[in-house]
């Protein structure tokens, strides 16, 4: 844990990591608090607006529960298991029992279509998956393409055919359970990348990761934790954004985390929610807090008071900074990471200046430089590939199957990143961009080449490409410039057509809110399609339309 007191090159040379040789996830952020009282880890509020309260005393119960049942249909450690599922208590259950097992958790977004859940689920060769009965009906549609997948289990299932009923097997099952004896270096769980060069690569990660991301989020959380803390997301759980830097280190720490289930995001029930619970501390990206922004005299009409507010995953401007003082009463700290090596750049009010539009300094403990193609620190001021050092606890294993893809992966000692910055002198981090095709919007990260391949499977085209263009909101939204085949017109019907075609087999923040139907489109001697063209293009005010 990060002290308060000193300066942060104090911090950061006295800091070490205390990685022991066995370490398990599920037994720290649940067993290790259930032995010390009825200790508060979850307070759920549902759409209705129920609310539910569990210890961690409850969540030992119902996870070993669950990894008895779970074992008892086949689940050994090693296996891999989806969980595709929101923010819930049945989600937080699922994780803990997974790990506690040996097994491998792999957190799937409820809004992904058949797509999207079909290769991930192949791809990893789960042979079991937690969901609920508003998703359960898109696994059995792929179940048949999915020969290793066992066991359905499902909440809410109520005696339908072919599943296994969540509830039912938690009341038959066992609360006694032995916890497989895990090291720190074993592998946990799977989060599949956004797929930047091609399908989706699903990151490898130990159960170390969880101790490797403690300082980044201490660091920006104000030395959290603090006596009264109380942490809330509206970051889905299937994000290594809601799950590993909000949900797990909060009950690492022992802190409660308030979870609501809801369709959508909604920025007057947000500062709602946060003045019900008195919820202190919050991840909050991007997108939201500038949805946030838009209500009008919100801490007036809800008498909220927040003491730290994180974000990450797209750059805030210096407006949105200053409204975040005004109005939330708190400086908004930024930080930085990606899925295979998370939470290693942050902002710190309380022992930094924060330079607004910095991305911050590297958070103690971990190795962060901006380097050269040949793997060496860039001088001061001038532009070069984040990298992380290799030696890292939050470091990612690799990529699930794909051991050409780590190898890529890695220059030297260091992991790439694929962002652009400059480092100035005191050690603050400036992006500048992408060195692929990567598309950030409300937060998510995406590759062109997932949207590109659905595209593609609509009866009415014959080739897409797939590019992120500005927008004031979102940072970016999706772009496709559509080829369609011989004898078909495009028209605003065929339009919302594929739209709806792209949202419902990958995820409603993937399909491309703007479209251009064209001749052709530009392509190297091989065959590749020149993305950068179709920026540049965009940037100029030029058309392929012929």
């Amino acid at each position: 844990m990060l002290k308060r007191g000193a300066t942060y090159e104090e911090v950061c040379r006295h800091f070490q990591w205390q990685i022991p040789e066995y370490y398990n996830i599920g037994i720290d952020i649940c067993d290790k608090w259930a032995q010390r009282g009825n200790r508060l880890a979850l307070i759920y509020e549902s759409e209705a607006g129920a609310v539910e309260r569990y210890s961690f005393r409850d969540l030992k119960r119902l996870s070993d529960k669950l990894a008895n049942a779970l074992r008892a249909f086949g689940v050994r450690p090693g296996d891999r298991v989806g969980i595709l599922l929101p923010q819930c208590p049945e989600t937080v259950v699922s994780h803990i029992a997974v790990y506690k097992i040996g097994a491998l958790a792999i957190p799937l977004f409820t809004l992904f279509g058949t797509d999207a859940l079909e290769y991930r689920l192949s791809d990893s060769g789960a042979a079991a998956i937690v969901t609920d009965a508003a998703n359960v009906e898109k696994i059995l549609e792929i179940r048949d393409k999915l020969p290793q997948l066992r066991t359905v289990m499902v909440t809410g299932a109520e005696g339908r055919e072919g599943v296994v009923d969540f509830q039912e097997a938690i009341e038959q099952a066992s609360s006694v359970f032995e916890p497989h004896r895990t090291r720190a270096d074993d592998p946990a769980l799977i989060i599949y990348t956004s797929g930047t060069t091609g399908p989706p690569k699903g990151a490898l990660h130990a159960h170390r990761v969880l101790l490797g991301h403690l300082p980044g989020v201490e660091l920006p959380h104000g030395f959290f934790p603090m006596e009264g803390d109380l942490f809330w997301t509206p970051a889905d759980w299937a994000w290594i954004g809601g799950l590993i830097d909000v949900l797990f280190p909060s009950l690492h720490h022992g802190i409660p985390v308030v979870a609501r289930r809801g369709a959508k995001f909604d920025p007057e029930e947000a500062f709602a929610l946060i003045a019900r619970h008195g919820i202190r501390n919050a991840f909050i990206p991007p997108t939201a807090l500038k949805m946030m922004r838009q209500v009008d005299r919100a801490r007036e009409r809800y008498g909220f008071r927040m003491r730290t507010i994180g974000s990450g995953g797209e750059t805030l401007g210096e407006g949105l900074l200053e409204w975040g003082k005004e109005t939330l009463g708190v400086v908004i700290n930024e930080f930085y990471g990606q899925t295979e090596a998370n939470l290693v750049i942050s902002n710190c009010a309380d022992l930094m200046e924060v330079r607004p539009g910095s991305m911050g300094r590297a958070v103690p403990g971990h190795v962060v430089e901006a380097v050269d193609d040949n793997g060496a620190p860039v001088p001061t001021g001038e532009v070069g590939e984040i990298a992380v050092g290799r030696q890292d606890p939050v470091m990612f294993l690799q990529y699930w199957n794909n051991p050409e893809a780590t190898q890529a992966k890695y220059n030297g000692d260091w992991c790439l990143t694929g962002d652009l910055a400059r480092k100035d002198e005191k050690g603050y981090f400036w992006f500048v961009g992408r060195t692929d095709d990567v598309i950030t919007s409300s937060g998510y990260r995406m590759g062109p080449a997932e949207i590109e391949d659905c595209l593609m499977k609509h009866p009415a085209v014959t080739m897409a490409a797939v590019i992120g263009v500005p927008d004031e909101m979102r940072t970016q939204v999706v772009k496709a410039f559509i080829v369609l085949n011989s004898g078909v017109s495009p028209d605003s019907v065929l339009e919302s057509e594929i739209q709806r075609f792209v949202k419902t087999r990958l995820a409603a923040h993937e399909y491309p809110r703007r479209l251009e139907f064209v001749e052709a489109l530009p392509m190297t001697a091989t065959g590749k399609i020149m993305r950068r063209e179709l920026r540049q293009m965009e940037v100029s005010g030029g058309s392929l339309a012929g």
